[in-house]
């Protein structure tokens, strides 16, 4: 196992999570992988880019998700899950990236169940970033130009898709403190005091981990 230091980001729709992967990415120097990681993925696995897209942090059966977990943890490479359901492909070839991403380099991964896909490197940082709801809104209503009423629409959907795809995949609750190592709420801390407690939190757990 490597020292990289990697940050994993959950995130309610509208909490600026996203925002401040990237102003963590900015202060340490590294990358922030988002909708990036979806490229790499593809690329990794011989999947065409829209696929990803269009399955993206969306869950699916139980049954064919215990079937290729079960295969994935046999230890089958790519090639022989060649005729698994597309959906499982996908999710899979994340998981593969964002392992592959850690071992790697040192770097900033939003959503997508990297903090599990994780679980068995110690040098990670799990957080979560939530907020109030009605700044939640108005950011969405802002950053997408809608009306508040549809900004709302947009923030519940988007928030029960992740939890899905989360609960679905991690066997974890998705935005319970229990999940994750830290939890944040943007609207009392601010981005930039969010990052600051994260990286600090960083430095303390990696000091610690030294002990």
């Amino acid at each position: 196992m490597n020292n990289n230091l990697v940050i994993t980001i959950g995130r309610q729709c509208g909490s600026g999570g996203k925002a401040i992967g990237l102003k963590l990415a900015e202060r340490l120097g590294v990358k922030c992988y988002d909708k990036e990681l979806l490229n790499l993925a593809a690329k990794n696995s011989g999947l065409c880019k829209e696929l990803f897209e269009s399955h993206d942090e969306k869950p699916t059966s139980s049954f064919l998700y215990s079937l290729v977990m079960d295969t994935y943890s046999l230890g089958y490479t790519t090639s022989a899950y060649t005729d698994m359901p597309i959906n499982h492909k996908i999710f899979l070839a994340q998981f593969d990236t964002i392992k592959k991403l850690a071992m790697e380099e040192s770097c900033i991964i939003v959503g997508r169940c990297a903090d599990y896909a994780l679980a068995d490197f110690p040098n990670v940082v799990s957080v979560f970033i939530s907020a109030d709801e009605e700044e939640k809104i108005k950011r969405l209503a802002k950053v997408n130009n809608l009306p508040e009423a549809k900004a709302r629409d947009l923030m519940i959907k988007t928030d029960k898709k992740r939890s899905s795809y989360y609960n679905y995949y991690s066997s974890k609750k998705w935005g319970d403190a229990v999940s994750y190592e830290l939890c944040l709420n943007s609207s009392s801390l601010g981005q930039e005091g969010c990052v600051d407690i994260i990286l600090d939190f960083a430095k303390k757990k990696q000091e610690w981990l030294k002990k």
